[in-house]
């Protein structure tokens, strides 16, 4: 579970000005950990069918994301990507 301290730590990594809570950045990294924590979680519960699905809204909702930041500013989603250590 992402907790509070985890969730800041991980805006403030990624946040394009002070008070960035919302931006595409900030919603794909936060994101990004969810689904690494939640892909950790089915390795030990590979039957737990509910969270699979809900994992797999997240990488949609974060693909959504990052081809809207893509189209929008090439130069942010480079960065993000790296940053992040995402693939196309």
């Amino acid at each position: 579970m992402l907790t509070k301290t985890k969730k800041s730590k991980i805006v403030k990594d990624v946040q394009v000005h002070d008070t960035d809570t919302g931006s595409p950045e900030v919603q794909i990294a936060i994101l990004s950990k969810r689904i690494d924590e939640l892909a950790v979680h089915l390795k030990k519960n590979a039957k737990d069918n509910h969270s699979r699905r809900g994992l797999l809204q997240m990488v949609a909702d974060r693909k959504a994301h990052m081809k809207y930041l893509e189209k929008k500013s090439p130069k942010r989603y480079n960065s993000l990507t790296k940053k992040l250590g995402l693939k196309k």
